[in-house]
């Protein structure tokens, strides 16, 4: 009997730890959402005007779309600001989001951006 009430009790607490990590983990998601998304949005929205041309006008409906298709979601907004080096890694390390980082980029991994085809990209317009 004294044996099911300890495995009972380390169950209790075994649960509590995961709804202490699960909260970790969500509160993690609320502040790229809160902080990050929109430094994301500026930078963006920087980048786009900067850039604008008779090739890529960038309007404000282009800027808008943009903004809709990088923040949609947490682990896309997190590897753009993870990217284009509006946060790095020592900062993750350091807030101790890095976990967290990696399990977002594993669960959502069907939503993460493929920059490598951008990197090929540019090397074919800087070799023309």
């Amino acid at each position: 009997m004294e044996l099911f009430a300890i495995a009972a009790a380390m169950l209790i607490i075994w649960m509590c730890w995961q709804l202490y990590r699960a909260r970790r983990y969500n509160q993690f998601k609320a502040m790229v959402q809160q902080d990050l998304k929109p430094r994301v949005v500026e930078h963006l929205t920087t980048k786009l005007q900067s850039e604008r041309s008779d090739a890529t006008p960038n309007t404000d409906a282009h800027i808008a779309a943009s903004q809709y298709f990088y923040t949609q979601f947490p682990a896309r907004t997190l590897q753009v600001a993870i990217e284009w080096e509006i946060v790095n890694e020592a900062w993750l390390k350091e807030h101790g989001y890095i976990r967290f980082c990696q399990h977002l980029f594993f669960v959502d991994r069907d939503k993460l951006i493929d920059f490598s085809n951008q990197d090929d990209q540019l090397e074919e317009d800087e070799s023309s």
